[in-house]
């Protein structure tokens, strides 16, 4: 390959990486754009798990070889089997040398060659691959992993040439992994609340609206639970702010612990004292019972005076749901309820025949005209 095609092939593989929209695009364009620029037929990238002490493979790309799978669940080498990672590059480094990629055969090393590893060969002969490079991929300046590219048996073997430019290519992937980890933190902390760790509205507003749309487009089950956390004023004013934020904290891990009945379930603080479940997939019954579990959990604190929860499902008896904005007032109108009348356990809309209370008040017109009750519905409310 020559100069001017090596240098289409790194602006290739930064351009892929810089396009991704999450980590695992990353990962692809990262080992697809190495496999193409190499002229591989293999290509994997993996991470070292120091705290769990192994290799983990995080794609795998290419031809792949009987029980190799592109996202693989749980591929991964102790790290003791491919120790040159914090071994032989730590002395290399250690030394004020660069963190260079090598090459490995089938046929096993040259004599004395270092950075050879026995399980990478035996690796190659057992998935009929003749040759890898392996470069490794140094982030904040230290080992985060490696680029791995293979070709079949019968292929011209990676040479030194192609292992230097494995090198630069290692280097372009940790600056595409350090810009989406950079950009995956930001989006984390635009869906975030700042003082419970749970999502914020923008992460629910987000959420619901492709739920109701696969609601509408297949069917699928999709709760809310709205809470509203009582006596929240009382403690700010008699003990302070600070205690009042240890409240909606502590309800917040409560709302957590007890979203993780419902498989996916999505925990939020909308605003102020007011907090959210989004469920898809799980029945009406479960989403009531996790719902129930928040209200005696909040009980038990011993700041507060508990919650009011409001349970509206598109399994129960509330007419079509067609938007996400429906769902978000008939989960209020049962909360308001709950609240209204000091309930110790969810008011689930739809639950009291075909005159229900709750979604008669959802959808009563007043309430369209007058706004919703609460200010946290945000572009939800009517217009």
């Amino acid at each position: 390959m020559g100069e001017e095609s090596r240098l289409a092939a790194v602006v290739a593989l930064a351009q892929g990486m810089a396009a991704a929209h999450s980590s695992r695009e990353a990962w692809r364009a990262a080992a697809g754009g190495a496999r193409r620029a190499l002229g591989g037929s293999f290509a994997a990238l993996s991470v070292w798990e120091r705290e769990l002490g192994r290799l983990r493979v995080l794609v795998n790309v290419g031809e792949l070889a009987e029980g190799e799978e592109e996202f693989p669940e749980d591929e991964s080498y102790p790290v003791h089997q491919f120790a040159e990672i914090t071994e032989f590059l730590h002395e290399r480094w250690a030394g004020g040398g660069e963190p260079d990629a090598w090459v490995e055969t089938a046929q096993g090393p040259e004599e004395g060659r270092a950075g050879y590893c026995h399980q990478r060969v035996a690796a190659l002969r057992r998935r009929g691959r003749g040759c890898c490079v392996v470069a490794p991929i140094v982030l904040h300046g230290r080992a985060w992993g490696e680029l791995y590219v293979a070709r079949p048996v019968g292929e011209p073997v990676f040479g030194g040439a192609d292992a230097d430019f494995a090198t630069v290519l290692a280097a372009v992937v940790a600056a595409g992994i350090a810009q989406t980890e950079r950009l995956e933190e930001a989006r984390r902390l635009a869906f975030t609340d700042s003082l419970t760790g749970l999502a914020n509205r923008r992460a629910v507003d987000a959420r619901l609206d492709e739920a109701v749309e696969l609601h509408r487009r297949d069917g699928a089950v999709v709760s809310l639970v709205v809470c509203d956390v009582n006596g929240l004023k009382r403690v700010n004013d008699t003990l302070g702010h600070s205690v009042g934020d240890q409240l909606l904290e502590r309800f917040g891990s409560v709302l957590s612990l007890c979203g993780a009945m419902l498989p996916g379930a999505l925990a939020a603080r909308l605003g102020g004292d007011e907090f959210c479940l989004l469920a898809v997939g799980p029945s009406a019954d479960e989403v009531v019972k996790a719902a129930d579990e928040v209200c005696r959990r909040a009980v038990e604190l011993d700041i507060g005076d508990g919650v009011a929860c409001g349970v509206a499902s598109t399994e129960d008896p509330i007419g079509p749901v067609r938007s996400a904005r429906r769902l978000f007032r008939l989960a209020d109108a049962a909360q308001y309820r709950a609240k209204a009348e000091r309930a110790a356990h969810p008011v689930v809309a739809g639950r009291e025949g075909p005159d229900d209370p709750v979604v008669r008040l959802a959808d009563e017109p007043s309430r369209e005209a007058d706004g919703e009750r609460r200010r946290f519905r945000g572009r939800h409310a009517p217009g």
